[in-house]
């Protein structure tokens, strides 16, 4: 069975870009790109988040080690960003492809107008048979702005733009039942919502290059899988890996994807960084939200509004023991909402259709 996805996100990581010596490795990026050209051929539209931007500013220039590390960081980033896409616009050339250039980052997100411009940008570039080419802006996003990495930037991307599949390349065959150096561990080649404990498996090492180790990685690929898109973690450094991963014939590990969801959800399921209020509900509320049960949050259940929020902005639920059970969008007012705290036949604080349940 090969799976027929139409819009598929790929992500190329830093420990897939990178040799060992820090430099781009441009044969394998060739390859790469000769795999997503023939993906491509086949009327399948591609979006590329690929990290490099440092590898590839580290091999125009050589910077003093005693230069301070985010100064650093930027330096490479600017300058690698340029040669970053140069590279992958030669080497679509060959193959008639059209790339460009999306530098992103975490507040374009945050931002309703900004995610709504940004996910309009992508759907014309998609339109015109472009291959968007994106990456966080790491001149301007540093520590508290960033992204875990470029995995949460290629999820965020994936239920954005309601992809079928994201396939993420590693240095490895995917997610192991142990230490992917021990003989005895094994490739997890399928992961669904039922089996989603398996934090015990996975090493928390990361690679030299790159910001997300492998429990990162596996908790984005379960919320991503969750809101109805296949997530594929692959070896990119093997031949053939992108095609092989669509015709099934690479060990790999796969995410089943769950139900789907509303584009608003898929928004509000990322948000919980930019949340701004928190709302206390209590237990009967808790247990009818988390039932199979379509509800939505009335104030008779809220037991207080711990921090406030305006209409629109997106609220954290939160339980008694102030735990969170959800994300939604305030149809009002903190004000509001204390005013018709534990109150009946109140309009919802959160309509079911803007209520994402962890």
């Amino acid at each position: 069975m090969d799976y027929n996805y139409r819009r598929i996100i790929i992500k190329i990581g830093s420990n897939v870009f990178t040799q060992a010596n820090g430099l781009p490795d441009l044969q394998r990026i060739n390859h790469l790109v000769e795999q997503i050209a023939a993906i491509k051929k086949q009327g399948k539209e591609v979006i590329l988040v690929s990290s490099g931007a440092v590898a590839s500013g580290r091999s125009l220039i050589s910077v003093s080690e005693k230069s301070d590390a985010i100064a650093t960081r930027q330096l490479l980033a600017s300058i690698g960003q340029v040669k970053l896409i140069n590279t992958y616009s030669q080497l679509f050339e060959q193959f008639d492809i059209l790339c460009s250039q999306v530098l992103v980052t975490k507040e374009d997100f945050r931002d309703r107008v900004h995610y709504l411009n940004m996910k309009n940008c992508l759907e014309i570039l998609l339109q015109h048979q472009v291959i968007p080419v994106v990456n966080e802006n790491d001149v301007v996003s540093i520590t508290e702005l960033m992204f875990t990495d470029n995995d949460e930037l290629a999820g965020l991307i994936a239920s954005m733009l309601n992809a079928q599949a994201l396939i993420v390349l590693t240095n490895v065959d995917g997610i192991y039942t142990g230490d992917p150096k021990l003989e005895s561990s094994k490739v997890i080649t399928e992961i669904s919502s039922s089996n989603n404990d398996f934090s015990s498996y996975i090493q928390e090492s990361r690679s030299q290059f790159g910001r997300g180790g492998m429990i990162t990685k596996s908790n984005m690929a379960q919320k991503v899988a969750q809101l109805g898109i296949a997530v594929h973690i692959a070896n990119g450094t093997k031949k053939n890996i992108l095609t092989d991963v669509l015709d099934n014939k690479a060990v790999h590990t796969h995410f089943i994807p769950n139900k789907k969801s509303s584009g608003k959800k898929k928004w509000i399921a990322h948000s919980e960084n930019s949340a701004t209020g928190v709302v206390q509900v209590n237990e009967g509320a808790k247990i009818a939200l988390l039932s199979s049960k379509a509800t939505s949050l009335l104030p008779i259940g809220i037991i207080k509004v711990l921090s406030d929020f305006k209409k629109g902005e997106i609220i954290k639920l939160v339980d008694e023991n102030e735990k969170l059970i959800g994300l939604g969008i305030a149809e009002y007012g903190a004000e509001k909402a204390k005013d018709k705290i534990g109150h009946k036949n109140q309009k919802p604080l959160v309509h079911y259709d803007y209520l994402y349940l962890q």
